[in-house]
């Protein structure tokens, strides 16, 4: 048999599914970086009078709807792999999150911020698996060395426009008001659908295979088997998610408290670089954010793991387990910088940058290493379903969040525990689930599925 010839060339597709990442994820982080204080300080009453919901209640709506945008990659996944394909339900669902975008844009109280929500969740949600699903799809045997290279494109893609819409959109809020600073995303989502669209005839479209041939390709004993060893892993990543996705909620509160200080000098003294002088607004500090991913993922790609797998081989599951180690110790810093702020201690917001790069490290150890490896350990009649599986322990990692500050709430709707005493309590809790993972890990068997 001849041996197969290698293609190093990238397929025509992927440029527009890059650039519909990027639009697309200005339009989500550009309207999540906004809702804390949207929430806490917009809010209005249906007659046109500020009703801004306390910091408990706030985050239990943050994370309740997070939880939606991560449940419903299950229920999309299911439609287009047994139904409509990826390429449809891509661009259905997307509709329906634009009317998302619109419904918040239009209405400041709790119901348009409700049916907004909603509709984001459902659209976001469901075009997830499908996105990431269908960019592994336009691989075969002949360029899956790509693979790894191209998901770290698309890692990229995701915090370029999450960098830029986490510093424009709140001082979008902030001089335009609540209405323009929700509309710009969803205009965003309106370009990143019709960039999608473009596209259409360059991609590789695998077709759905039909409930039966779905039901009896899914429902196998290897599928059975493939599910429930992933399960194990995603079940560990709750709880990474139930910490991380704080640094749109809980970090943005602590980043409003009158003793932090947010102003940023990177002039050095020197008059002409005085505009290089500025006051952060609490909810741009999550700019921190993409901005590390995009500095971390080449340096690490390219340098770190190459050079540590040199002494100590750096498979996937490795490089999650470090991640989860990592992540306790940025709660532990946002809990000491709460110990000096509930002390009345005037604290630089780069204590919490510098504990937002920890936490992007982490990040770019678990969730960008869990996309490839989640899309690699899946049959191929499972890609999305799979996907959608390992976004579902966001969703349940943000469920766990909402929970914990919906049970810590007393009558009046603050805290029984003081923000310290928070923080250390999930750095304690992420820290058993380290440990926990390592064993995990070791029974774990891989197994690489590649589209032929």
């Amino acid at each position: 048999m001849a041996e197969e010839v290698r293609c190093d060339k990238m397929p025509s597709g992927i440029p527009y599914i890059i650039s519909n990442e990027i639009a697309e994820r200005f339009s989500y982080y550009g309207m999540r970086a906004i809702l804390t204080v949207f929430m806490t300080e917009y809010l209005m009453d249906s007659a046109g009078n500020k009703a801004p919901m306390g910091d408990e209640e706030s985050k239990v709506w943050y994370h309740t709807f997070s939880m939606g945008v991560y449940f419903f990659p299950i229920i999309g996944a299911f439609i287009a792999d047994a139904f409509w394909g990826k390429y449809k339900t891509i661009m259905t669902l997307s509709m329906v999150y634009c009317l998302g975008h619109l419904a918040l844009s239009l209405n400041d109280t709790r119901l348009g911020l409700a049916i907004g929500l909603t509709l984001i969740a459902i659209g976001s949600g469901g075009i997830k698996p499908c996105v990431s699903a269908n960019l592994g799809d336009q691989f075969t045997a002949k360029n899956n060395h790509l693979i790894e290279r191209v998901f770290n494109y698309f890692y990229m893609a995701v915090n370029i426009g999450a960098l830029v819409s986490t510093i424009l959109i709140p001082l979008v809020l902030q001089y335009f008001g609540a209405s323009v600073a929700f509309g710009i995303p969803g205009i965003l989502m309106f370009i990143a659908t019709i960039i999608f669209w473009m596209g259409r005839n360059s991609y590789k479209k695998m077709p759905a295979v039909g409930w039966a041939k779905y039901k009896a390709e899914v429902f196998t004993r290897e599928g059975a088997k493939a599910i429930a060893g992933l399960l194990s892993i995603f079940a560990c990543c709750v709880f990474f998610w139930s910490l991380y996705e704080q640094n749109a909620s809980a970090w943005v509160l602590q980043a409003k408290s009158p003793f932090m200080d947010k102003m940023v000098d990177l002039s050095f003294g020197i008059d002409a670089l005085s505009f290089l002088k500025f006051e952060l607004l609490p909810d741009q500090v999550q700019a921190a954010n993409p901005l590390f991913v995009i500095i971390l993922v080449p340096l690490f790609t390219l340098y770190l793991y190459p050079a540590l797998s040199k002494f100590f081989p750096l498979t996937s599951l490795r490089k999650m387990s470090i991640g989860m180690f990592i992540t306790v110790l940025s709660f532990l810093m946002v809990a000491w910088i709460e110990w000096r702020l509930n002390s009345g201690i005037t604290t630089s917001i780069g204590w919490q940058v510098l504990a937002f790069f920890v936490l992007i490290v982490a990040e770019v150890m678990v969730y960008g290493t869990g996309l490839e490896f989640s899309y690699t350990q899946a049959p191929n009649a499972m890609k999305s379903m799979v996907m959608g599986l390992f976004l579902l322990s966001i969703s349940l990692g943000n469920f766990v969040t909402a929970m914990v500050n919906w049970v810590i709430a007393d009558e009046t709707g603050k805290s029984i525990f003081t923000g310290v005493q928070y923080y250390l309590f999930f750095a304690a809790m992420m820290f058993v689930v380290a440990v926990i993972f390592i064993f995990v890990a070791l029974a774990y068997k891989e197994k690489r599925y590649i589209q032929e």
